[in-house]
């Protein structure tokens, strides 16, 4: 899904500097909430959150439960992704994706567990 359709203020608070929601599903249909830093790739329509392995949503993704919400809110603005996510572990995939995070925010601290949750999106929601 290419966003640049979505147009430039869509594209520009994907760019500010905000923190996130995930949500996930748990095996019993409640949601996970927890806050996360995340880049949005607009011509590959995929976003990316980097975390340890061993965090709750990274297991909950490679457990099966893989649609998920990503979500931003700037007082009035706000922007909702949805999609399906996969954990990538490749060391070129989190390497990208660290680079990405410290554009947008600052470089992350170093993680030797750091895995890539990869949300390639179907679903826009917001008021942009």
């Amino acid at each position: 899904m290419n966003l640049f359709s979505r147009g430039e203020a869509f594209a520009e608070f994907w760019r500010e500097r905000h923190l996130c929601t995930l949500t996930t599903v748990r095996s019993d249909g409640t949601p996970h909430v927890v806050p996360v830093g995340a880049t949005l790739d607009l011509v590959a329509g995929i976003a990316r959150v980097i975390t340890s392995g061993g965090s709750r949503k990274a297991r909950l993704i490679e457990a099966g439960q893989a649609r998920v919400a990503l979500c931003q809110v700037d007082g009035r603005r706000w922007s909702t992704l949805e999609g399906a996510a996969v954990v990538r572990r490749e060391p070129e995939q989190v390497a990208d994706a660290e680079q990405r995070y410290a554009e947008r925010y600052k470089p992350p601290r170093p993680n030797p567990e750091r895995v890539v949750l990869e949300i390639h999106i179907t679903r826009v929601l917001g008021n942009l």
